[in-house]
């Protein structure tokens, strides 16, 4: 049985992490706070001895800043990839979770209630979205059969990761947290996904910020 293993790292706070405003494919920078998660991190990776193959990263900044602190510490280079981003939040972006109810009630209602199919007004939907993710991990997997992946990318990438990895349907609630700077494992044996550990931010000395998946 070959297993190809996956460590998924979601990067580092942004200062619209924090102000709890909806990211999507706008593309902001770590704060000060998240460059340190990233290098504690990379550190915690290290001091764990955890060996990788391949190094990805998606490229948007805060991913990609996120993914350089592990280049640096272990003089290699990630791999860019535009299919690991985020989930394209249309009209959504840009406004906070207090805001958008207030400035886009409808969209808010339907994003809030899970409907696959909604695009957010120029976005894209749940269904595109998981379509998009599971097509990169499948390709990832096929290149690097038998191999350890370390995955940098973001809150709702890493959920819907783990909704392939343990056939969670894409209408459900969130069934987990996905930390800033937090290690989260998946494999596949050659026949399907499993979920092996989630949401470790040990290694964070108190900087993870758990907080919804912008």
């Amino acid at each position: 049985m070959t297993i190809t293993r996956f460590c998924l790292v979601r990067h580092g706070e942004t200062d619209w992490n924090a102000e709890r405003r909806l990211q999507g494919h706008t593309d902001i920078d770590l704060n000060a706070r998240g460059l340190a998660q990233a290098e504690q991190m990379a550190r915690a990776i290290k001091r764990i001895n955890l060996a990788f193959d391949v190094l990805y990263t998606s490229d948007l900044q805060r991913a990609a800043k996120t993914a350089k602190a592990i280049e640096q510490l272990f003089a290699t280079s990630a791999i860019t990839n535009a299919e690991l981003r985020e989930r394209h939040l249309g009209a959504l972006q840009g406004l906070t979770t207090d805001e958008a109810p207030q400035l886009e009630p409808n969209l808010w209602k339907s994003h809030l209630s899970r409907n696959i199919t909604e695009e957010l007004r120029g976005g894209e939907s749940i269904q595109q979205f998981a379509d998009r993710i599971n097509a990169a991990l499948e390709k990832i997997r096929e290149q690097y059969l038998g191999k350890t992946v370390l995955l940098v990318s973001h809150g709702g990438a890493l959920d819907m990761m783990y909704r392939i990895a343990s056939n969670q349907a894409l209408d459900a609630e969130k069934a987990v947290a996905v930390p800033n700077a937090s290690l989260n494992w998946i494999s596949h044996d050659g026949y399907t996904w499993k979920v092996d550990s989630w949401a470790d931010t040990s290694h964070l000395e108190n900087l993870a910020l758990d907080n919804l998946d912008l």
